[in-house]
């Protein structure tokens, strides 16, 4: 059943966001929002690493956050990490700690999937129009830009660029001069030299910023007479002559400028600047929502199993034109092998794992475009590379371990099979559908069914039983011998897989 309340949690570079909404026909009605100035950002040293003062800091918002979450369902609540967490080196250390202290799973989201939220969460807020629209969004590390139309985006791109990491690069304890604005404004033209082309060949009538530093500029430009509820180049110029001649960002007395903001609105001018000048943008519109309400949105599709991470998976097969009836021969013989094996309490739970073994089925042969050998290496290549709308750098790892597990030896998986069941579950199932259905013929998926079996050994293991129809196991040698094998291989990491049928080897 759908939930009634959705909650998405933003863990920018600069400042972590929560909102909450209620679920009413299919569209969200905000219930509540926090935000915390964290700067993730700037807590990266230059090796790469979150520093402890600004990981405490994040923890400490975390927490606050969870006293608000607390006892939603873990599905009904979606925890986004961005681009400070793309490039940190301990951001695995710090998100063990950040999801005790949150009590929900993180996801490090790749740039592109965190432009396609954004202009999704944008999308939804502007009136349906029959045209182009082009979104920025000025991130604490990044900036994504996007052009699409009505809901769809069309073209994606996330650039390493943000108002967190150019005023600290640029504008060093809030300093400005002409010589550093002219350096922040020719480093922001350089990342957007290679996008300047197809997006302009695109087109857009409309231009909108969201986020902070477009909300920012906004309301100053607005509050000195220069704007309405937009950005404009007059504005930008107007500002920027301001800061210099004042020499420092802290020491500007006008309207609209925020505390909370001084810090990091250096860099965000300048890459405003550059993208007005390699855009020829004079006036950009500004949204109220952002990449939260993406999340929302996306999330809201998957309660209703609009998921776009399904029409991801259709997409790739298409493209790496795998043969569709072998995938659902495969398929429908490992959600048949998943039926008798789930007893899973949780049935969210149980529902996601059952969604990642079909996408796995649907995708395990994509690699033979590239050779038939070793096909499920480089299918676990492309998965693990591919741009996959919907699916988070730890899905998208989990998804490439599934096909990469589908056959040879169980070895390189070994670690994840002992201590996840449910992974366990998955990998058995998707490899007895691939050998069984070798032939590429159909097999009555009746002849064959899958059990745990538990031992009551010292260690107590748990293992599976497949139970073959005996005389047709007779009639199949090859298969029999393979069956034998897959036995050994599951032994050789510690679980047992008994065969039952007239000539198999039981392996306990």
């Amino acid at each position: 059943m759908p939930h009634q309340t959705l909650a998405a949690v933003d863990l920018g570079s600069n400042s972590f966001h929560l909102q909450i909404a209620r679920v009413v026909d299919h569209q969200l009605y905000a219930l509540d929002n926090l935000k915390e100035t964290v700067r993730l950002g700037a807590g990266v040293t230059s090796d790469k690493q979150i520093d402890a003062k600004t990981a405490e800091r994040a923890l400490a918002a975390l927490r606050l956050f969870a006293e608000r979450l607390h006892g939603m369902p873990k599905t009904a609540v979606r925890v986004v990490g961005t681009n400070a967490l793309r490039i940190a080196k301990n951001a695995d250390v710090f998100i063990r700690a950040a999801e005790l202290a949150l009590g929900y799973p993180i996801e490090i989201i790749a740039g592109r999937e965190e432009a396609r939220l954004i202009y999704i969460g944008v999308a939804h807020s502007l009136p349906p129009a029959n045209h182009n629209r082009l979104v920025i969004d000025i991130g604490g590390g990044s900036t994504e830009l996007i052009i699409g139309h009505r809901l769809k985006p069309k073209l994606l791109e996330s650039l390493y660029m943000g108002c967190v990491s150019f005023s600290e690069r640029y504008f060093p304890n809030g300093k400005v001069d002409k010589k550093s604005f002219k350096d922040a404004e020719y480093a922001a033209a350089r990342e957007l030299e290679s996008i300047i082309t197809p997006f302009k060949k695109e087109g857009w009538r409309d231009a909108y910023g969201s986020s902070g530093t477009a909300k920012a500029l906004s309301a100053i430009i607005a509050e000195n007479g220069l704007g309405t509820h937009t950005i404009t180049r007059e504005g930008l110029v107007w500002l920027k002559d301001k800061a210099i001649r004042a020499g420092d960002f802290k020491s500007l007395d006008i309207p609209g400028v925020k505390g909370d903001r001084l810090p990091v609105l250096p860099g965000g001018l300048a890459i405003m600047m550059a993208i007005f000048e390699e855009l020829n943008l004079t006036e950009m519109s500004v949204a109220d929502t952002a990449l939260r309400d993406g999340v929302l949105y996306d999330l809201l599709g998957r309660s209703y199993h609009a998921d776009i991470r399904d029409a991801t998976v259709a997409q790739l097969a298409k493209r790496y034109q795998v043969d569709y009836a072998q995938t659902t021969r495969v398929e429908n013989l490992a959600m048949r092998f998943f039926a008798a094996l789930n007893d899973e309490s949780d049935a969210e739970i149980s529902f996601q794992s059952r969604q990642a073994l079909g996408w796995a089925c649907r995708l395990h042969e994509i690699g033979i475009s590239i050779a038939q050998a070793a096909f499920h290496k480089h299918s676990t290549y492309i998965i693990g590379n591919a741009d996959m709308p919907g699916f988070s750098k730890r899905e998208q790892a989990s998804l490439a371990a599934l096909l990469l597990s589908q056959r040879g030896k169980l070895s390189k998986v070994a670690a994840d099979l002992v201590t996840d069941r449910a992974f366990a579950a998955r990998v058995i199932c998707l490899r007895l559908a691939v050998l069984l259905a070798r032939s590429r013929r159909n097999v009555d998926s009746k002849i064959f069914t899958l059990s745990r079996r538990h031992h009551t050994d010292q260690i107590n293991r748990e293992g599976f039983a497949l139970d073959v129809e005996p005389q047709w196991l007779a009639s199949h040698d090859l298969t029999d011998y393979e069956l034998k094998q897959e036995a050994g291989e599951w032994s050789s990491v510690g679980i047992s897989l008994q065969i039952i049928g007239v000539r198999a080897i039981e392996n306990s």
